[in-house]
């Protein structure tokens, strides 16, 4: 029986593609070859889908190197739909490749034109099955306003926060801080529609706030301002059921800042210090049971499809929802990852049972 062919998405235009590249490298070198025919498909930073490389040091990941989908000459090009699923790359010279039938989608994509809701939507279109969040779940999850609209309204503890679009700081700048005066300090300013803590400031005193909507604002033109919540930071991570069976939740593991303020891009990804992934947290049975729950529901809430990681702060009053990541970090050194290895799943095999999940649904 021929193998189920995989391409493999990443790179992509937000701030986030190194970090997408980098997962690349991690599932790259992980994915099932026996099992799976892989097809590497960069996107550069201008959007062009090229036929990549299938090396996963090429893309690996260090402070002195961020990884980069570069232009080759190559241009994937993608079926036409109606039921063709057959994948070809146009050569720099010109020439004109078959690829074969593409079975599965593997988008390791993050941030805007990735995990927003705009490439599941494209291949929704092409009717070509992929891997992890839906259109409707990537694009709540990626919008953290609406998101908190959505776990609220389901009964999700969520974070205070107030929103604020560019329009209005610069129309009603003294409003804006006024708003931000009654969530008090300290707090977080962070874009709206970006992750991996690209563009987020803690905000110590009223005289940071003009600086971090600036920062924030770089990233996006609508911004968050939250009541900074002191609790333990814990995360779990959430596999789709099989079957049709109720969602799967990982052992939560913690994030534990010594020296970091804040889980920051350099603490997540290039291994700067002060910040600890600590998996799986020393917790008791009964807040394991309460953190899980309360994970599956948020899924559920936002009708997760796929995959997600769920963020918490576990505090004396409870437990609050700061967010859903529907393309959580997927290096070999991330938190979903090592939540499942600590729930009994290797790293090659969670690789598999995204793709297969993929391939039921679309079967069913």
């Amino acid at each position: 029986m021929d193998r189920p062919a995989v391409a493999v998405l990443f790179g992509g235009r937000s701030s986030e593609h190194s970090i997408s590249s980098a997962t690349a490298g991690g599932v790259l070198q992980a994915i099932d070859r026996d099992r799976y025919r892989v097809i590497p498909i960069g996107i550069t930073r201008d959007g062009v889908f090229v036929l990549e490389d299938d090396d996963p040091a090429k893309f690996a990941l260090d402070a002195a190197r961020l990884p980069e989908v570069a232009d080759n000459g190559t241009r994937v090009l993608w079926p036409e739909g109606g039921g063709d699923r057959g994948l070809r790359v146009r050569r720099a010279d010109g020439t004109v490749d078959e690829l074969g039938r593409v079975d599965v989608v593997l988008p390791i994509l993050h941030g805007v034109h990735g995990e927003d809701g705009t490439v599941q939507g494209f291949f929704d279109t092409l009717g070509i099955p992929y891997a992890g969040g839906g259109v409707l779940d990537s694009a709540l999850c990626m919008d953290k306003h609406f998101m908190k609209i959505v776990l609220a309204a389901a009964g999700v503890p969520v974070s205070p926060s107030v929103t604020v679009t560019r329009s209005r700081w610069e129309s009603d700048p003294s409003g804006v801080r006024t708003d931000a005066a009654a969530l008090g300090v300290p707090s977080f300013v962070k874009p709206s529609r970006a992750g991996s803590s690209v563009g987020v400031s803690k905000v110590h005193d009223a005289s940071e706030l003009d600086a971090a909507l600036e920062v924030a604002f770089a990233e996006d033109d609508k911004v968050l301002i939250e009541t900074a919540i002191v609790g333990r930071e814990i995360e779990v991570a959430i596999l789709e059921g099989r079957a049709g069976a109720a969602p799967r939740a990982s052992l939560p593991g913690e994030i534990v800042l010594t020296t970091r303020e804040f889980y920051d891009f350099e603490g997540k990804y290039l291994g700067g210090d002060g910040a600890d992934v600590v998996c799986p947290a020393d917790l008791t049975e009964a807040e394991i049971a309460a953190i899980q729950e309360l994970g599956i529901r948020a899924f559920q809430a936002v009708d997760g499809r796929g995959l997600a990681r769920v963020d918490f702060f576990l505090t004396e009053q409870g437990l609050y929802v700061n967010e859903l990541n529907t393309m959580p970090g997927f290096t070999p050194i991330s938190m979903f990852p090592k939540c499942w290895i600590a729930s009994g799943m290797t790293y090659p095999e969670l690789i598999t049972e995204l793709v297969d999940i993929a391939l039921e649904r679309a079967a069913a």
